[in-house]
């Protein structure tokens, strides 16, 4: 079994954006270290299981990481060809 192709950048939740009425989830702002200055901030709803599988939350402040990860026939190689 081969892993996906990845990437993983730190970043940290530098705020939390309360819901603005009850059907709209909490979110998450996390500035990821190393993206592009314009686009650095990224909204996640504030929702995530731990390793029990409870619902937790994120605080302001907390260290996380950001994973992107993409199947292999989505991407190519440096040299322009698709990596099987």
């Amino acid at each position: 079994m081969t892993d996906k192709p990845s990437i993983t950048m730190p970043g940290t939740v530098e705020k939390i954006i309360k819901s603005p009425h009850r059907d709209v989830p909490e979110k998450a702002e996390i500035g990821v270290e190393g993206a592009d200055h314009l686009y650095r901030e990224i909204r996640i709803e504030n929702k995530l299981k731990d390793e029990n599988g409870n619902e937790v939350k994120l605080k302001e402040g907390a260290t996380v990481e950001i994973t992107v990860e993409a199947e292999a026939a989505g991407t190519t190689s440096k040299s322009g060809k698709r990596a099987d």
